[in-house]
């Protein structure tokens, strides 16, 4: 079974020479020196718009044998929380799924579900970084369709359990945009609070900062999971890598969407 592109041609290049190039860009400058890190905060717009922030990230990100990749369900579809079993393609190549991992994860709130993944792009466009940057992984993708601090928690604490059964080394990514369509200065200052949240791991504090701006951020169940893991795998803070908006791109900044690159140390 595999899972094709559903936004290659759209969110990055289609051919594997214009996505080596586009990526090339994307890293271009920025600095190599690997954190040591047990999560990540990235961003999944179209690369021209923040694929310099996710390049960031991953450009200091230390290899792993598993990368477990949270993202949002924009689509609804399938399960409210479901991983995949099948190989996934890029232009790249395929990408293997970690199946003892997902074993791990069975009984746990997170079901096996390809519907859920089949046209939703959070997820699909972290793995042409993984690919540009790293040789011989496998990865675990978990849509979240239900966004709640409950439902967060236990997601995180499912992976972080699979992660001391498979006793391997793991990265957990969450898959998420920051504040959509509002004006440049607005959403840098609610991102502020949102993102201050998140470098403290504070999980209550970041749920509170999300309702207290009403935040627009599009993974928020995705980024509350993932702290909830790294903490249980030995987190104590965040770092701030990169922030931009859509604006810093297109020269508008009446209309913007955030995007934050953190890393989760």
């Amino acid at each position: 079974m595999k899972r094709r592109p559903a936004v290659a041609g759209m969110f990055y290049e289609s051919s594997v020479e214009a996505l080596r190039r586009q990526l090339e860009e994307c890293f271009a400058g920025v600095p190599r020196e690997e954190i040591e890190m047990k999560g990540a905060v990235v961003p999944h717009a179209g690369y021209i718009y923040s694929g310099r922030v996710a390049a960031a990230v991953y450009a200091r990100m230390p290899p792993a044998e598993t990368f477990v990749i949270l993202g949002p369900n924009h689509y609804l579809a399938g399960s409210a929380v479901a991983t995949s079993a099948a190989k996934w393609l890029t232009p790249l190549g395929e990408v293997p799924v970690d199946e003892d991992f997902v074993d791990a994860l069975r009984g746990s709130i997170i079901d096996t579900d390809e519907t859920a993944h089949r046209q939703e792009h959070s997820i699909e466009v972290q793995l042409p970084f993984l690919q540009f940057t790293f040789r011989n992984f496998k990865f675990v993708p978990i849509c979240m369709s239900l966004h709640d601090e409950d439902t967060a928690k236990e997601v995180g604490e499912s992976i972080a359990e699979a992660v001391l059964k498979v006793k391997r080394r793991v990265i957990v990514i969450a898959s998420s945009d920051f504040t959509h369509y509002e004006p440049d200065s607005i959403a840098r200052e609610k991102d502020k609070r949102v993102i201050d949240a998140i470098c403290e791991l504070d999980v209550a504090k970041f749920y509170r900062a999300v309702r207290e701006v009403n935040s627009t951020a599009c993974g928020v169940g995705p980024v509350g999971a993932m702290l909830v893991a790294a903490k249980m795998l030995g987190a104590t803070k965040g770092l701030l890598l990169k922030y931009a908006t859509s604006g810093d791109i297109t020269g508008d900044r009446s209309s913007v969407v955030g995007y934050g690159g953190i890393a989760i140390v």
